[in-house]
């Protein structure tokens, strides 16, 4: 539905009120460029969204900015495994039916619930924050290796499974970890990496052919 220009006047003015910006007739420039900012949204994508708010009513937009503000008040890093949290610590850490004597470290907390989807892990998880990566400037002592070393050293934890992305930042950021926990005494584990579900061989890399063969399981 195309907006006439008095109605798009009237939305502009609406969704300006709502972010309480300055009347100065940028107020849709300023949404198409503070969406433009979120990955993924090109100026196309940002264009779509700015134009269905305004052609949404007033309560929708200020929902959304709701959402958006008590999300920011609301959510922060777990303190004991940087997961996002609601409470003083996040829901798997509170969860007294997970399996504590196993860790499985992860790079973001995105991760955590791609792994909690799959519906097959029931222990703790560790959110590094990140991963090694030189040319970012980005080294151990940016992540929370630290604070994964506290959390086995009183020998609850079993093992430890490095999910960080199979990539050469990942396999960089898990070679290293694995170097500094196994003088532990903790076991250490990597995510087996290969062919996909539905997969055919021929259409398969080399790489990915390759580590299929490596993690390959007696049936």
């Amino acid at each position: 539905m195309a907006l006439s220009g008095e109605a798009f006047a009237g939305a502009g003015s609406t969704v300006a009120g709502v972010a309480g910006a300055p009347g100065d007739g940028r107020a849709l420039q300023r949404l198409l460029d503070e969406l433009g900012r979120l990955p993924g949204i090109g100026p196309k994508s940002a264009q779509r969204i700015a134009y269905y708010l305004l052609e949404a009513d007033a309560e929708t937009a200020r929902r959304l900015a709701d959402a958006i503000l008590r999300v920011k008040e609301q959510v922060h890093f777990c303190p004991i495994c940087f997961n996002y949290a609601t409470r003083e610590h996040c829901d798997v850490c509170d969860d007294p039916t997970r399996d504590r004597s196993r860790i499985c470290v992860v790079s973001e907390p995105r991760d955590v619930q791609a792994i909690e989807r799959t519906g097959s892990f029931h222990g703790l998880y560790h959110v590094l924050g990140g991963v090694i990566s030189p040319m970012d400037k980005v080294g151990p002592e940016q992540l929370h290796v630290r604070e994964l070393l506290g959390r086995l050293a009183d020998g609850t934890v079993e093992e430890v499974i490095l999910a960080t992305n199979p990539d050469v930042e990942g396999e960089t950021t898990a070679t290293y970890l694995s170097r500094i926990i196994r003088p532990l005494g903790v076991e250490v584990t990597r995510l087996a990496s290969g062919l996909p579900v539905g997969g055919d061989l021929e259409y398969a890399d080399e790489v990915t052919l390759g580590r299929a063969i490596e993690a390959r399981r007696a049936l």
